[in-house]
């Protein structure tokens, strides 16, 4: 992945769409990789830029594996998968990618994946999407950040709304347990590495 410039550029979320692809200047295939704290807006912002999406919350572990506190932590996830995973689609292959079930907690099964169009881009999302393991094989990293507030906002919407299937209490359990200390433990990490910071102050929609 090439060297972030020490001042990355700041858009806010409408802009943001332009602003990737202008960086990634018709290069294709291009891998996108896109991170942030639970709710700060990834899911949307990759659904924008592209329908080649790798979800790293799809590599999670089965859940009941783990002690609660290490959930979230990249460590366990199934990071040599995704990368095989995004080698293939880079390839140019239809590719079988897991899917991981927010009510069971655990890989439930397989969908196949399109590789894109020709200038069209992959995408990486979530809150590890710049991790360590997966770094070598980016090609430019966005951090998408949210004020605390707004993001959990976005959370208890999906969850009052059915959308989860957690519920709102375990939910607000996990936000505040797991997500937000582990994702804190590797944020300055992950903001160093990024070429372009999207800001989103979006709240859930009245």
């Amino acid at each position: 992945m090439p060297t972030p410039q020490s001042h990355p550029r700041h858009v806010p979320l409408e802009q943001a769409p332009l602003a990737v692809r202008e960086l990634a200047d018709g290069r294709s295939p291009h891998v996108v990789a896109i991170t942030g704290p639970v709710g700060s807006g990834k899911s949307h912002l990759a659904r924008l830029l592209s329908p080649c999406i790798l979800s790293t919350d799809d590599y999670l572990p089965d859940y009941d594996t783990l002690a609660y506190e290490d959930r979230d932590d990249p460590r366990f996830a199934d990071h040599e998968r995704l990368i095989a995973d995004l080698a293939s689609l880079r390839a140019g292959r239809t590719t079988r990618i897991p899917i991981w079930s927010f009510l069971t907690h655990s890989r439930i099964g397989e969908r196949e994946l399109t590789p894109p169009d020709p200038g069209g881009l992959i995408v990486i999302e979530g809150i590890h999407a710049l991790h360590d393991t997966l770094l070598p094989h980016l090609d430019l990293a966005i951090f998408v950040e949210a004020a605390s507030a707004v993001r959990w906002q976005r959370w208890e919407h999906l969850e009052s709304t059915g959308q989860r299937g957690w519920g709102v209490e375990v939910a607000r359990e996990f936000f505040h347990g797991v997500a937000e200390p582990t994702f804190a433990r590797y944020e300055e990490t992950y903001r160093t590495r990024a070429h372009l910071i999207v800001t989103n102050h979006h709240g859930v929609p009245s």
